[in-house]
């Protein structure tokens, strides 16, 4: 469902409607530019990259505060990503989302691989991004603690939403 709410497949049937329109009458590399942030379950950081190299491919503002918030230091912002914890790896791949300027937020397991007290301050800035900066965050999750905390919860089961 996020590979088709971000333009990463096509549809078997039917459209995939942003803002009224068809995703792919501008074409699906020109949604994920201008509409949509992910956050991978799997980072997809850039390993040769810093992390605020990874968060300024998205980013028009500076990087350090965006990172400092999600509790990476300077150093740490420093540092080749494949030189950082799992824990940190996922932060970048967060503040790299949380830079973009993209209207829709998608984020896959975006708190599976953090402790539980990060995962909750992860989601208030999650709900922070909803509510406040007026993106569209759309999450998959298999935690019901971070569900209890959204707007509106969608089951997927065998494939169908429920």
């Amino acid at each position: 469902m996020l590979s088709l709410l971000g333009g990463l497949d096509t549809p078997l049937g039917g459209q995939v409607l942003y803002q009224g329109e068809d995703i792919r009458k501008k074409g699906l590399a020109w949604h994920r530019k201008h509409n949509v942030a992910f956050i991978f379950q799997s980072y997809n950081l850039i390993d040769y990259m810093t992390a605020a190299e990874n968060v300024a491919l998205t980013s028009k503002v500076p990087t350090l505060p965006v990172l400092e918030r999600l509790g990476l230091t300077k150093e740490e912002a420093g540092r080749s990503v494949r030189r950082l914890s799992g824990g940190q790896q996922q932060r970048v791949a967060i503040a790299r989302a949380l830079a973009s300027d993209a209207g829709i937020l998608l984020a896959d397991e975006p708190t599976g691989n953090l402790d539980e007290d990060t995962a909750a301050e992860i989601m208030g800035i999650l709900e922070e991004c909803a509510h406040r900066m007026d993106k569209c965050v759309v999450m998959v999750t298999h935690s019901n603690e971070l569900a209890k905390r959204a707007d509106a919860v969608f089951r997927l089961k065998r494939g169908e939403l429920q």
